[in-house]
C-alpha cells in the first residue's frame, strides 16, 4: 500500500479529489472540509446538477494538476470552484446527453484557462479573481448553446418528487417537504432560497441546510449574510422595487456573498466592516437592477456580476488610502475564516502593538541609560524630536569616574557603536574634533556621524562619534551588530554620549521620524521585555544577548524529527514531530499522526509561535502554548507576557457566543506568562521555562494551564503539562 501511495498516478488522483472537495467551500469563502462535504451533498438534491458540478470541478482539477499548475491552488480549490459553478449552472439548464457531457468538459477546460488569465490580471493589483471566470464561461455557453440543437433543456423540477426519491429515498423527500412548507415570513423565505440559489438549488430546504452549516462554520459569516440581505431588502422596499422579483430571480445571493466578503473575509470583521456592508448594499442593488436591464437584451442572467463588481471596486478603492488604514483593516494573511482573521489580528495587535514593519535594535552592546528621549529637555525639538541620547552609568548612577573633568572619565567614551540593522553605509561625516567637557561645536552640530540606508526612505543615523574612529566606508554593506565607530564628544555635545535617530532622507542633518525599536530589555528591579516600543528618559535598556542553551533548545531545522514518549495523555503514549517549511519559507512543526501544525519564527533573539491548526489534544498544542513567546536570553527576574489568539482555543458554546460578538466586544481573553528558572551559572546543564496560560471570561479567571519545558545542552528534554484535570509528562526519545 505504501508503494502505491508513492506512485505518481495515485498522488495525482489524490490531489485532484482533495482539490475537488475543497472547491465547494471556496464558493462561501471557507476552507472548512466538513462544510464543503455538506455543500456537495446539497448540490445532489438535484441529481443531475450535482453530477454536472462535481465532474466539472474534478475534470478541471485533473487538467490543472496534469499540466503543472500551482499545487497549493489546486488543493485549496481555488482553480476549481469557478468550473464547479459553471457545471452546476449548465446542469440546471440542460438535460444529460452525449452533447451535454462533451460541452461540459470543453467548458470546464475553458473556465480553467480563463481563471488563470484573470488571475494574472488581478494579481497585478493584489485583487482576487472571485467568480469572474464563471461569469465569462457560462455566458459564452448560453450564447453558443442557441446554435447547438442537440442540447435539450432540462426538465429538473418538473418531476421533483420522483427525483428526490431517487436521490435519497423517502426520508429525504419527507425532510424536503417538511422544510419547504415551513410557515416563514416572505423575506426569510427569499433569504433561504437565495442561499440555495448560489449552488443552483432553488429549494427552500437547500437554503436552510446551507444556513445551518454556515452558522456552525462561521457565526460572523452567518450574521453578515443576514445583515447584508436585510439591509438590501429594506433599501429595495423603500425604493419601491418589486420585491416579488426576488422570489424567482434569486439574485439576493449577491447581497449575501458581498456582505460575507466585505464584512469579514477580505476585511477584518469590525464595526467599520459591518458599517461598510450596510453602506454597500444599495450599490449592489443599483448594479443588480442596472445589469438586469442591460443583459435583458441578450437574454442572459446577471448571476454574480453585482457581487464581483462591488467587491473588486471597493477593495481597489481602499488601496488609495494614505491614512485610517485600519478603519477598516484589510486581511493581510488569509485564514479562510472571519473568526480566525479577526482573532489573529486582535492577537497581533495586543501582542506587538504598533510593531514596525522593520526591526531596529539598539546601536550598542550592553546596558545603557536613556539620558534624553523624544521631545527632550535640551534638544530633540520640533522636526528633530524623535531621537535618543544614550550613556552608560555605574551602580551609583554616575555617568563618569573620577571628577568627570575629562572625556575619558565618561564610561561611554570610546565604546563601540554598532549597526542597528542590516544596510548600506549611505553617508559619513568625520574629522570633527572631540570637545572638552562642557564645550560644544555649533559649526558642526552633529559631529562625526554615520548614516545607514536600510530600505527605500528608511535610514538610521548615529552622531557625536569619536574623531577618526569610524570603521566603515560609504557604500559598504553592514550587518546588525557590526561595529561602525566609537562613541566620542564631537559636535553639539557638552559631554560624551551617543545620539541615535531614524529618518526618511539620507543626509546627516535629516529630520527625524517616529519609529519604534524592537526586541529590547528594560532593566529594572524586574527586567521587562519590549517587543516593540519607544525607550524613554532614564530607562536602562539593552539588546537581547542570546543564551546558547536557549538558542540551541529552540532551534528547529527543516527535516528534523523529534519523538516523544508520553505519560498521562489519554489514548496516546507517543508523538512524533517533524520540522517543515513551505514555498514562502514559513517554518512549522507538524505531527502527521495527530493532524496538527504550529508555525513559528526565530530571529535569533526571540522565538515565537504565530499560528496553530489541528488537534488541540496533542502534545504539540501544549508545546505551542508553553513556548508561545520566548526571549532567547536570561535577565533579572524577567517575565514575558503575551496574548494568545482566541482562534487557538477549542470551540464550544461559549466560544460560539463570543464569535457572534467578537467584531464589537470580546469577553474572553487568553493570556500567557513565561518565567525562567533562576539565572544559571556556567556549570548549569539545564534551564526550565515555566509558562502559565489562563483564560479570563468577563475578567474572571476561568482556568489555568501550566506548561514547563526543560531544556538541556542538547535541546528540549522534557515537557510537563498540568491543570486541575490532567498531569502529562513527555520525554524526548
Amino acid at each position: 500500500m505504501s508503494k502505491w501511495k508513492d506512485n505518481a498516478t495515485f498522488l495525482l488522483l489524490e490531489e485532484t479529489f482533495k482539490g475537488t472537495f475543497n472547491t465547494y467551500g471556496q464558493i462561501f469563502l471557507t476552507d472548512n472540509r466538513a462544510f464543503s462535504v455538506a455543500l456537495l451533498i446539497v448540490t445532489f438534491f438535484d441529481l443531475h446538477i450535482g453530477y454536472a458540478g462535481f465532474l466539472s470541478a474534478l475534470f478541471t482539477n485533473f487538467i490543472a494538476r496534469l499540466t503543472g499548475l500551482n499545487r497549493s491552488s489546486i488543493l485549496s480549490g481555488a482553480y476549481g470552484f469557478n468550473s464547479l459553478l459553471v457545471g452546476l449552472g449548465i446542469g440546471s439548464m440542460f438535460a444529460p446527453s452525449v452533447s451535454f457531457w462533451l460541452i461540459l468538459a470543453s467548458t470546464s477546460l475553458l473556465t480553467l484557462i480563463i481563471t488563470t488569465a484573470i488571475e494574472g490580471i488581478t494579481y497585478r493589483y493584489a485583487l482576487p479573481f472571485l467568480s469572474i471566470p464563471f461569469l465569462i464561461s457560462i455566458w459564452i455557453v448560453l450564447l453558443a448553446s442557441r446554435q447547438f440543437t442537440a442540447l435539450q433543456l432540462s426538465t429538473d423540477g418538473v418531476y421533483s418528487t420522483n427525483e428526490m426519491v431517487q436521490t435519497g429515498g423517502m426520508a429525504l423527500l419527507s425532510m424536503h417537504e417538511f422544510l419547504n412548507h415551513l410557515p416563514l415570513p416572505s423575506s426569510l423565505d427569499v433569504y433561504f432560497r437565495s442561499l440555495g440559489a448560489i449552488l443552483f438549488q432553488y429549494h427552500l430546504s437547500a437554503g436552510i441546510v446551507i444556513a445551518v452549516g454556515l452558522l456552525l462554520v462561521s457565526r460572523i459569516s452567518f450574521i453578515l449574510s443576514l445583515i447584508g440581505f436585510y439591509s438590501a431588502w429594506a433599501f429595495l422596499n423603500v425604493g419601491g422595487y418589486d420585491l416579488q422579483t426576488l422570489n424567482y430571480t434569486y439574485i439576493g445571493f449577491n447581497f449575501i456573498l458581498t456582505s460575507i466578503a466585505i464584512g469579514g473575509f477580505f476585511l477584518v470583521a469590525s464595526g467599520w466592516s459591518f458599517m461598510w456592508v450596510i453602506l454597500l448594499m444599495p450599490l449592489v442593488a443599483f448594479i443588480t437592477s442596472a445589469a438586469e436591464g442591460f443583459f435583458f437584451e441578450w437574454q442572459l442572467p446577471v448571476y454574480s456580476l453585482p457581487f464581483n463588481i462591488t467587491v473588486l471596486l471597493f477593495l481597489y478603492y481602499l488601496k488609495f488610502r494614505d491614512r485610517n488604514l485600519f478603519s477598516p483593516a484589510l486581511v493581510v494573511y488569509q485564514h479562510f475564516s472571519p473568526e480566525k482573521n479577526l482573532y489573529t489580528r486582535l492577537g497581533y495587535d495586543e501582542r506587538f502593538g504598533e510593531r514596525p514593519w522593520f526591526n531596529f535594535s539598539l546601536p550598542f552592546w550592553g546596558e545603557w541609560q536613556v539620558t534624553q528621549g523624544h521631545s527632550g529637555e535640551f534638544t530633540h525639538k520640533d522636526e528633530w524630536q524623535h531621537a535618543w541620547d544614550f550613556e552608560i552609568i555605574d551602580e551609583e548612577g554616575s555617568l563618569y569616574k573620577a571628577d568627570g573633568s575629562q572625556k575619558e572619565h565618561y564610561y561611554c567614551f570610546g565604546k563601540p557603536v554598532v549597526a542597528p540593522a542590516d544596510g548600506w553605509i549611505e553617508e559619513i561625516a568625520d574629522g570633527v574634533d572631540d570637545n572638552v567637557i562642557g564645550g560644544m561645536n555649533l559649526g558642526h552640530n552633529w559631529g562625526n556621524s554615520v548614516v545607514i540606508r536600510h530600505s527605500e526612505r528608511l535610514f538610521s543615523k548615529v552622531s557625536h562619534l569619536k574623531k577618526n574612529s569610524i570603521t566603515v566606508v560609504k557604500g559598504q554593506w553592514v550587518k546588525r551588530n557590526d561595529i561602525i565607530g566609537y562613541v566620542g564628544n564631537s559636535g553639539r555635545s557638552p559631554r560624551p554620549h551617543l545620539h541615535f535617530q531614524i529618518q526618511e532622507t539620507p543626509y546627516v542633518g535629516s529630520k527625524t521620524i517616529f519609529f519604534s525599536l524592537s526586541n529590547y530589555i528594560v532593566s529594572d528591579v524586574k527586567s521587562q521585555f519590549i517587543g516593540s516600543g519607544i525607550p524613554v528618559t532614564n530607562q536602562l535598556v539593552l539588546n537581547i544577548q542570546p543564551d546558547a542553551m536557549l538558542v540551541t533548545g529552540l532551534s528547529f531545522i527543516p527535516g528534523q524529527i523529534i519523538e516523544w514518549e508520553i505519560k498521562g495523555l489519554k489514548g496516546q503514549d507517543h508523538e512524533k514531530w517533524e520540522v517543515g517549511n513551505d514555498m514562502y519559507n514559513n517554518t512549522y512543526l507538524f505531527s502527521e499522526e495527530q493532524k496538527c501544525k504550529a508555525w513559528f519564527t526565530n530571529d535569533g533573539q526571540v522565538f515565537r509561535f504565530t499560528h496553530f491548526e489541528g488537534n488541540r489534544k496533542s502534545l504539540l498544542y501544549a508545546f505551542y502554548l508553553g513556548t508561545f513567546e520566548v526571549v532567547l536570553g536570561q535577565y533579572r527576574d524577567v517575565e514575558i507576557y503575551s496574548a494568545i489568539p482566541l482562534s487557538s482555543l477549542r470551540h464550544g458554546l461559549l466560544m460560539m457566543a463570543q464569535d457572534l460578538l467578537a467584531p464589537f466586544y470580546r469577553f474572553i481573553k487568553v493570556k500567557y506568562r513565561l518565567s525562567y528558572s533562576e539565572n544559571k551559572d556556567i556549570f548549569s546543564s539545564q534551564m526550565r521555562l515555566r509558562a502559565t496560560v489562563y483564560t479570563e471570561v468577563f475578567n474572571m479567571n476561568r482556568g489555568e494551564l501550566s506548561v514547563e519545558t526543560l531544556i538541556g545542552k542538547a535541546g528540549i528534554e522534557t515537557i510537563f503539562v498540568t491543570n486541575k484535570r490532567i498531569k502529562i509528562e513527555a520525554k524526548r526519545i
